[in-house]
């Protein structure tokens, strides 16, 4: 092979060949992966859970993972939060002429490494190339199928008094990439929170009906998130500064950049709406997990202004929190 993509490498012969055996099949090796059809064949039932996603970060590599990991975590978060259990996930890159083999080589390393400890496989793939300078280097399409073992979720069954859970610390992923992004020169040890969070989503579906919606508020961060679970609802959602989890290096760096944590990106966490009498079985549930740690209650459901997101200021005051307009932080995942 050559030491780059060239254009032969998307013609769909021996080049493209030379790509899945010697990078993709060693990386993601699997019955169902090695018999290289046009699709997978795999065991299922009528209560399936499917999620796509497309990922266009830049820079690919970030402090904490990478294009490669970020897709997996994405896509497979996105079929836990609809209540599935991932199972399988398809894999499709676009690569750019030019691009360096080391990197798609690294780039595939972090996507087995993510796969195996969310236990998905890659059963399905496809490999594109565009000419130099029409691909920024990689861009990266997943779909996610998994089987439903937490049913019910849904903003329609919240009730007023429930309570607001985020599963850790907010912002993390946003101002990481942006900071890596911005080229300043400052020294942080701030990270992506990039994660899987399938078993934190196993430890919390023993709560059961409890569990009113889960979503993973990743573009718009958890401001917009929420917005989304009460708009054109008679319910409200009140959260308490103090209680949100906030970095003091994500806040410093969103300080920087001129960035709010709570519009700030995270691939990691989990924001879920519970049953006030369940809440503390809930909280117990997430911190039992993997990544969940850092979980706390930061909010209640309520009436008082029907349709919005309201803050409780540590000044005692109260802001309206809205959904995130324009792109504030564009290329994030």
């Amino acid at each position: 092979m050559n030491d780059v993509i060239t254009m032969d490498h998307g013609s769909g012969g021996k080049k493209s060949a030379s790509l899945v055996q010697e990078i993709f099949l060693p990386a993601f090796a699997n019955d169902a992966l090695n018999a290289l059809g046009d699709g997978a064949v795999l065991e299922g039932g009528a209560n399936l859970v499917m999620s796509t996603d497309s990922f266009v970060i830049a820079p690919r590599f970030f402090p904490g993972g990478d294009i490669g990991k970020l897709a997996v975590c994405g896509t497979v978060n996105d079929v836990c939060m609809a209540g599935g259990a991932p199972k399988y996930l398809s894999l499709g890159m676009i690569l750019e002429e030019g691009l360096p083999l080391d990197e798609l080589r690294s780039v595939a390393a972090s996507i087995a490494k993510a796969a195996n400890e969310a236990n998905v496989q890659i059963v399905t793939g496809d490999t594109k190339v565009v000419e130099r300078g029409k691909g920024d280097g990689l861009y990266i399409n997943t779909a996610g199928i998994g089987f439903l073992r937490h049913p019910g979720l849904s903003r329609e069954r919240m009730r007023e008094g429930d309570a607001v859970i985020v599963s850790g610390f907010v912002g993390d992923h946003g101002a990481a990439v942006m900071l890596a992004r911005a080229e300043l020169g400052i020294k942080s040890s701030l990270c992506s929170d990039c994660a899987p969070l399938t078993a934190m989503c196993a430890s919390l579906a023993a709560c059961g009906e409890a569990v009113r919606v889960l979503r993973d508020p990743t573009r718009g961060g958890v401001a917009t998130a929420l917005n989304e679970f009460v708009e054109d609802t008679p319910l409200c959602i009140e959260l308490t500064e103090d209680a949100i989890p906030i970095r003091a290096e994500t806040q410093a760096g969103c300080d920087l950049l001129g960035l709010d944590p709570l519009y700030c990106a995270n691939e990691g966490k989990l924001v879920a709406v519970v049953d006030k009498e369940k809440a503390e079985e809930a909280l117990a549930a997430i911190r039992r997990a993997p990544y969940g740690e850092n979980a706390a209650v930061i909010g209640t459901v309520s009436a008082r202004s029907p349709g919005h997101v309201l803050l409780l200021t540590r000044a005692q005051g109260t802001r309206m929190l809205s959904k995130l307009t324009g792109a504030e932080l564009p290329r994030i995942c």
